[in-house]
């Protein structure tokens, strides 16, 4: 895609854009400090992009219980200050957030009109960083999203994999339940919104995405390890078994049939994805 902007390097969806359109220019932290929101705010007015994909956020869960001030500036100030210089010079803005925006709650799947009640530090910063983006005017685009794996980064399926080849047996909590998603398929959705809404200025707006179907990480564990041909055996415990700093809900479920009606974006299906992973990190599935 000509002239599209990446916030973000290392973080495994921009390793997944950056495959998928490696002419896209990509700022890391070198090139922009997302920590100084007004600095990257005036150099995206210089490069004038066509499209901005914000790839970057604070998400160490924990860490932002005690990191309140960065998480603030990271996950909701910055995309701000992005938001409205993309609104400034017409640029279309697809910004990524979380279903920690979400109580956890019931066991329906929430859809994008739910009230939200997040948790923790987390997911109230990010929940600022949407309102602050749908506030700054101009064409723009939030997808929530959950359960991010890939082979690159630290994710879930790869500390299961180190886990499974090192011990025998594993607990895993069973009582929270979402979509994991392969950041690959993000990285495509997120292009396929971004074509679209430059062809079209009236799309855009709040959208959940995620894999399918949904499942509990004990019984996604068992997935990861059978696929893997790991022999660990995966115990199931309640949350409460497995404290955190930061509550994570125990509802994770997404209702995605938005983003199929107005992008013809359906959800991807997590198991073919983690066949792909493994291949991608040398297991034979």
């Amino acid at each position: 895609m000509t002239g599209l902007l990446v916030l973000g390097k290392s973080g495994q969806l921009a390793q997944a854009l950056a495959r998928l359109v490696p002419d896209a220019t990509f700022w890391g932290r070198a090139e922009a400090d997302l920590s100084d929101p007004q600095a990257v705010a005036a150099r995206i007015r210089d490069l004038r992009p066509t499209a901005i994909i914000n790839a970057s956020a604070h998400t160490a869960v924990d860490r932002a219980e005690t990191e309140i001030e960065a998480a603030l500036v990271l996950n909701a100030t910055a995309p701000g200050a992005i938001a409205r210089a993309a609104a400034e010079g017409g640029i279309p803005f697809l910004h990524v957030s979380t279903d920690y925006v979400f109580d956890g709650s019931g066991e329906q799947a929430r859809g994008e009109d739910a009230p939200t009640a997040p948790l923790g530090v987390y997911g109230r910063t990010k929940l600022a960083g949407e309102e602050q983006v749908a506030a700054a005017g101009g064409q723009w685009a939030v997808m929530r999203t959950s359960w991010v794996f890939s082979a690159d980064g630290a994710n879930f399926v790869k500390t299961m994999l180190r886990l499974g080849a090192e011990r025998d047996e594993i607990t895993v909590v069973a009582d929270q339940v979402g979509g994991p998603t392969e950041a690959g398929r993000i990285a495509q959705a997120l292009l396929e919104m971004a074509r679209q809404m430059l062809a079209d200025p009236a799309k855009g707006g709040l959208y959940h995405f995620a894999g399918a179907p949904d499942v509990s990480w004990a019984d996604f564990a068992r997935a990861i390890f059978a696929r893997a041909r790991l022999s660990c055996r995966v115990r199931d415990i309640p949350s409460s078994d497995y404290p955190t700093p930061a509550r994570r809900p125990a509802n994770s479920r997404l209702d995605c049939a938005r983003i199929g009606r107005d992008f013809g974006i359906a959800r991807p299906d997590w198991q073919a994805d983690l066949d792909r992973v493994l291949k991608q990190l040398g297991y034979p599935t």
